[in-house]
């Protein structure tokens, strides 16, 4: 069990700083945030929307408890992900560029693949202790 949760904090702490090292730039609308925005056919307005939002997924993946917002949180990230990916295919950016879309969804899978075998493995713990 210590293993399972050794794994999933590794996993979940690379994800949790992935998205939010990604957030605060949207956040803050920061130049180069809006130029990306702008590259991609977005209006900058939505950018601090999305940056709050990757920043409440990150705080739900960390805050012990909270089961069904961390599931939502997971979709979010893995919705976000796909989404920039999609809009980068989409504009013609070079496929050297999806290697952080690729190292983003090996972290949601990790992260969430243990998250559910830690659950499980609580689950079997206090089972046996009844």
């Amino acid at each position: 069990m210590k293993k399972i949760v050794t794994v999933y904090w590794i996993f979940t702490g690379l994800l949790a700083a992935l998205m939010a090292f990604g957030s605060i730039p949207d956040i803050l609308s920061v130049p180069e945030a809006v130029a990306l925005f702008d590259h991609l056919g977005y209006p900058a307005y939505l950018l601090p929307f999305i940056g709050t939002a990757k920043l409440l997924g990150v705080i739900a993946l960390l805050v012990p408890g909270l089961p069904r917002i961390k599931e939502w949180a997971y979709a979010g990230f893995t919705i976000d992900l796909a989404g920039a990916m999609y809009s980068s295919i989409a504009v013609g950016d070079p496929a050297s560029g999806w290697l952080v879309f690729f190292i983003g969804f090996g972290l949601i899978a990790g992260s969430y693949i243990f998250h559910h075998r830690k659950l499980q493995g609580q689950a079997t713990k206090s089972h046996s202790l009844l």
